[in-house]
């Protein structure tokens, strides 16, 4: 299991699909964007689900954290299956969130990385997307990093996509 944790834009999605064009072995991808993509559009208009204020911050209630906790059980499951897993993931509440993940992963043998991108640079990239509301690069850039331990962090704001995958790679074979 690899986890990748940054923040919005700072360049995940890139890193697991070079991850899953140089590693040796098949690798599923799961991210928080999947689960909320699989979420009812009910959830992101009601104070229970997730919003997305128009400064860029995001807000998740109980209905949200529930659904979340069962999508972290299922893929722990396919980890525990036999199945490789990277997850794309975004720790909003820093090392609560790791926690979280954690406990689910339990004996699983886990390379959590910190996807890490200056501010500025993925505030950039996040208006070149244009399916993000703006400000969430910024907002997230540093705090989705606070209290979490990394086994190896990788930088994005220089750095492409294929290169931080190679170290990564590097430190699963």
């Amino acid at each position: 299991m690899i986890v990748l944790n940054g923040g919005s834009s700072s360049g995940k999605s890139g890193i697991v699909r070079c991850l899953q064009a140089v590693l040796p072995d098949p690798w599923l991808a799961f991210g928080t964007d999947t689960l909320v993509e699989a979420m009812p559009a009910s959830l992101q208009t009601s104070d229970g689900g997730i919003e997305f204020a128009a400064d860029g911050a995001v807000i998740v209630g109980p209905e949200f954290r529930a659904l979340e906790a069962a999508w972290i059980e299922g893929v722990a499951a396919m980890g525990r299956a036999g199945a490789r897993v990277v997850v794309d993931e975004v720790f909003l509440g820093g090392a609560d969130s790791q926690r979280r993940w954690q406990k689910a992963l339990g004996e699983l043998r886990v390379l959590w990385v910190g996807v890490r991108c200056d501010g500025t640079v993925a505030a950039d990239r996040e208006v070149a997307r244009g399916d993000r509301v703006t400000g969430m690069a910024a907002s997230q850039a540093d705090v989705v990093h606070q209290g979490v331990v990394y086994d190896l962090e990788v930088d994005t704001t220089h750095t492409e996509s294929m290169e931080c995958a190679r170290t990564i790679a590097a430190s699963v074979e």
